[in-house]
């Protein structure tokens, strides 16, 4: 365990000497992230765009908006810059989007932080043994306009230094091969599918608040 944390603490340190390609006052705004929740706070205040796109963290810090995948990314490379592997995971859903969160980890326990239009499918804090129970936190909450509850699987974690040399976290292009990597990550069931079939509908009060301050089309 010491050694595990001797290495957290020297890689964190490298990181923070590390550019990544970032422009300079790009760079200032990630590293001022210094916790998770500044980072969620800071996604949260991202203008919410409905895009078929994929930007990356510079040209979203540009824009100052983006979607889902486009706020995970943000705060990977946050995250990054401030001393933690780049991880995400992938939400699988049906007859809905698919959900992407930024994973941390602090004291052995997971967390997570997330953009979305629903309320309830952001910050996670660390307190989640496994990558399982994090998952499941987000079943209540993940449900489409006609109430049915949809979240049916969720990835192993994705660390994004594996596309290092596709520039994710600066490419002007949208970096498609960040949803091509999770899309093609092994994911596990939550639940089987019998018991999907038996899922009641979300009753009108929890749906109500889950759509509490979502941005309309």
């Amino acid at each position: 365990m010491a050694k595990q944390e001797g290495r957290a603490v020297n890689r964190r340190r490298r990181n923070r000497r590390d550019s990544f390609g970032l422009r300079p006052e790009s760079l200032r705004t990630l590293r001022g992230l210094k916790t998770p929740a500044r980072i969620q706070k800071f996604v949260d205040a991202l203008e919410y765009q409905y895009a078929d796109t994929a930007w990356s963290p510079a040209r979203v810090l540009r824009e100052r908006k983006g979607h889902c995948l486009e706020g995970a990314l943000v705060a990977a490379a946050a995250l990054r810059v401030n001393g933690y592997p780049p991880l995400l995971m992938d939400l699988e859903s049906v007859r809905d989007d698919d959900h992407v969160v930024a994973l941390y980890r602090e004291r052995g326990l997971w967390g997570g932080i997330a953009k979305s239009n629903y309320a309830g499918l952001r910050f996670r804090a660390p307190i989640y043994r496994t990558l399982r129970e994090l998952a499941l936190s987000y079943f209540e909450h993940y449900y489409n306009l006609r109430g049915e509850r949809t979240l049916r699987a969720y990835s192993m974690p994705v660390n994004l230094t594996r596309l290092d040399s596709q520039h994710w976290m600066t490419d002007e292009e949208d970096v498609w091969c960040v949803p091509e990597l999770l899309i093609a990550a092994h994911h596990y069931a939550l639940f089987p599918d019998k018991v999907a079939r038996a899922l009641p509908r979300l009753d009108r009060r929890s749906f109500e608040a889950g759509m509490h301050g979502r941005v309309k089309h």
